[in-house]
Parts: structure tokens; sequence; C-alpha cells
């Protein structure tokens, strides 16, 4: 049987800022906006190459804003991944070595907290 992660919720007070900040300052894809009644309402945005999006919006998590602290982007370079965070003024970490990969880490506007990993190259270190 195959379990799949493909939605995670990121609490966030404005929800017209959050999409904001995801789709034009990461560059997410936006998906579905939608507001089946007056007090909801329901976006989710997917990264480019992403099999998992995420979730925001009114009515539709109990998390305080600013909570979710575990998310974690694999990418194919910190390098070019800090650079354009940079660009869409976003602010974010310098790159450390953590020891399986290079993280960049970042906030939205809520406070919720990213990492951004470059995976190791495990084929290079073992012929070191």
């Amino acid at each position: 049987m195959d379990w799949k992660i493909e939605l995670v919720f990121i609490p966030v007070t404005d929800v017209d800022r959050a999409k904001s900040f995801y789709v034009d300052q990461l560059g997410f894809n936006a998906d579905h906006d939608s507001s089946p009644t007056d007090e909801i309402r329901f976006v989710q945005c997917t990264p480019p190459g992403s099999a998992c999006s995420i979730a925001f919006g009114r009515g539709i998590s109990d998390m305080p804003p600013g909570s979710q602290k575990g998310v974690q982007v694999v990418v194919p370079s910190a390098e070019e991944a800090r650079a354009h965070l940079i660009a869409n003024g976003v602010e974010c970490s310098e790159i450390t070595d953590e020891g399986w990969g290079l993280f960049v880490f970042f906030d939205d506007p809520d406070g919720n907290h990213w990492a951004l990993q470059e995976l190791p190259d495990y084929a290079a270190a073992k012929q070191a």
C-alpha cells in the first residue's frame, strides 16, 4: 500500500497576503482558490515540481497562524534557491551545512518556518 503526503496546511492570518507571498514571491503555482461558504476560503498552492501542495485559508484549520514549523522542501541547489528568495524580497538565512545537506531557512509573513534542503551528493562522498 502506498501512502502519499499530498497536502500540508499552513495557518495564516491574511489569506490574500499569504497567497501573494507563496505565488508572487516564492513562485508556487496557484492551484485552487474557493469560498464554498462565507466562513470558508480554501487556497491550494504547489511548489514547482512538487507532488505535495500546501493549503491555507479561512475556516479550514484550528492551528494558530505561524505555528507550522516543520515544512522542508528539497531543492537542487541551496545557492540558487537562496538567490531566488533574496531576489523576490524574502528574508532568509545564510546557507548552512548540517551534515545531511545544505540548508536555507525562512519564514512566511505569519512566522511559519520553512527549510530548503539541498541533498548531499552521496555518490561523491562515497568516492572521497
